[in-house]
Parts: C-alpha cells; structure tokens; sequence
C-alpha cells in the first residue's frame, strides 16, 4: 500500500509481525476478514488482491534496482508494506521504486475493469474503482507515500504542495490515516532539513532528463487513475439509475449477522 516501509529504521514493527513464512498469508487473511466484516467477504479478497498487486510492483522496481526486499505485510485499514534492507542510492532510485507499486496497482484495477466489460457484473466496476481510488491516493506528492518519493526526484520542496494537500484532504475528510501521514510527512520535511548540503547534493544528483522523464510519467498516471476513477463512478452511477445494483456483497455479510 500504500506505505513503504524501511526495515532498516522500522525493524521492531517487522519482528512483531513476523510469523514464520506464512507471515504474508497470515496478515493478508487478517486484513481479508476484517475488510469482509464491512464490505462483505468478495469485495474483502478483491481489495485485498489489489493491494498485493500494488505491493508487488514495487518489489518487482526493487529487483530491478538490484535491491532485496521482504515479502509484503498487511495492516487492516492501513494497507500493505514491504520492507527494503538498503536505501535506493540515489533519488531516481528511489522514485522508480515508488512508482513500480501505483503502476502495477493501477494495471490491476484495469484488468478489473477488464473483466467487467466481459461479464456486464458492477462488482468488478466498484473494485475498479477502489483500485484506482487506492492508487490515486498514494500518488499524493508527499512522503512517505509514493507521490512523495516520486517528485522528490524533481525537488523535495515540492513536499510543501502536498503537506499543503493532505491538511485539505484532512479537512474534508477527518480520516486518521490523512492525519498519520501528515505527521509523517512533516517528520520527513524536518529530517530533509537536518542532512548536510554535501549529502542532498550527492543524492539528488540526478540528470534534468530523468527529472523531466519521471515528472512526466508522475502525471500520466495521476492522468490515468484519475480517469479510471471518475469513469467508474459514472458507469455505477448509470447503473444505479437503471436499478442496478453497484455490487452484490451483503448477502454473505447479512447472514452472519441474523
């Protein structure tokens, strides 16, 4: 998800998490049964495959960069993490590695839409459209999300922009997960003000090509995801007026609760 989560500062969280070599099946069933209590225990897997997808391309930008990275985690309502033993050298690296996570998830929510197509079901259009929604949302310019760690290519000072979003969004929405990453997004700018000039010179040495390159690629997936999402939206919202149903989820979840 939504969070990648640097094992090297964070290594408590992964060893109280860890459980064998199941930890990923175990914590993905956790987050599968508590999403199912809401949305009911399809949606539940959809969503949850979803974010593993999203988890997995960014293991997959990993590998590519030559850099290890542990089998992903869930986190019931916060998402899904995965951990790196080394930092990316340098800050194309690490844009790359973000952007691998929201570019496979947002393929992912396509292929739902995919499979909506052929079958006319609106279930696959409301997980469409959660897929879009996950991944838009963690291309907010401010870090720890991926947004963040994607323009830092282009300049951190651009993490003000998205502290700047992420309070408004916090505004119209009160979630504490908005405020979570506004708190670690404030702690990352601070830290960004405390490294050495030699240090920021060094890792963000990178070429006005790749910064041009990887802003570009930023916006044709904030393009993309922002389209996905509000073409959802409409092709539900056409079906609602025609009586259809968005999803059929509830049925398994009300018999749980008679």
């Amino acid at each position: 998800m939504l969070i990648l989560f640097i094992f090297s500062k964070f290594k408590y969280l992964a060893v109280i998490l860890q459980i064998g070599k199941f930890k990923t099946f175990f914590t993905m069933l956790i987050s599968i049964w508590a999403y199912a209590m809401l949305w009911g225990w399809p949606f539940a897997v959809g969503f949850v495959a979803l974010l593993f997808i999203h988890e997995m391309g960014h293991v997959a930008a990993l590998r590519m960069l030559g850099i290890k990275a542990t089998a992903p985690m869930f986190i019931p309502f916060m998402g899904a993490f995965i951990g790196m033993k080394q930092m990316p050298e340098n800050a194309f690296a690490e844009a790359v590695m973000a952007y691998g996570g929201p570019l496979l998830g947002t393929l992912g929510a396509i292929g739902c839409v995919g499979v909506g197509l052929l079958t006319g079901n609106p279930f696959w259009y409301a997980l469409a459209m959660s897929g879009f929604l996950l991944n838009l949302f963690n291309l907010l310019p401010i870090s720890p999300l991926d947004g963040g760690r994607i323009i830092g290519v282009i300049s951190p000072k651009l993490w003000i922009l998205g502290l700047v979003g992420a309070v408004t969004l916090f505004y119209l929405t009160w979630s504490p997960i908005v405020a979570l990453i506004i708190i670690m997004g404030s702690l990352q700018i601070h830290s960004s003000t405390k490294r050495s000039a030699a240090e920021k010179a060094r890792y963000y040495a990178v070429s006005l090509g790749r910064r041009v390159g990887m802003g570009l690629a930023f916006l044709a997936l904030l393009a993309a995801t922002s389209f996905g999402l509000l073409a959802m939206e409409e092709s539900l919202n056409a079906m609602q007026r025609r009586g259809v149903a968005p999803w059929v989820m509830q049925e398994n979840h009300s018999s749980q609760v008679r």
